[in-house]
């Protein structure tokens, strides 16, 4: 049995990448690249969880191309620039997970999460009431954060 994105025709990334830029707002797309994007989370943990996603639906870094992995590094760089200057976090968290077995939701399709954070961000709703309390829509960090990706602030 396949893991929900296992197959590009069922991987939500996938379906992100090929649709019209024109969706992209909708989409909460910050920014396309030539072989990768960066994206909001629509089930953050904070707000401004952002994810860097290459279009080519590989499981992992070691099927990433040369420009593929420089891109996805550099748009991390500006992912972090945006936090701190945009954002204005005091910390971050980021990492990926590989595979079903390493807590990937989508472990088909490679992807990055950034998650900006400060200091008391933290609060027990998660554990107590089952819920998530992020402090800023989707379309608030997009405001935000899309200069930083637009060299307005490179």
């Amino acid at each position: 049995m396949s893991a929900p994105g296992d197959r590009e025709d069922d991987c939500v990334f996938c379906a992100i990448a090929s649709k019209d830029p024109s969706a992209d707002r909708s989409q909460h797309v910050v920014h396309r690249g030539s072989y990768a994007y960066a994206v909001l989370n629509r089930y953050p943990y904070i707000n401004g969880h952002l994810m860097i996603v290459p279009y080519r639906h590989v499981p992992d870094l070691t099927a990433l191309d040369q420009e593929e992995t420089r891109e996805m590094l550099e748009l991390l760089v500006v992912a972090e620039r945006a936090f701190k200057e945009g954002m204005k976090c005091q910390g971050m968290n980021g990492g990926w997970n590989i595979g079903s077995a390493g807590g990937a939701g989508i472990p088909g399709h490679l992807h990055i999460h950034l998650l900006p954070r400060w200091n008391g961000d933290t609060n027990f709703m998660s554990t107590v009431g089952g819920i998530r309390v992020v402090s800023q829509s989707l379309d608030m960090a997009l405001e935000v954060l899309s200069p930083f990706f637009r060299n307005e602030h490179r």
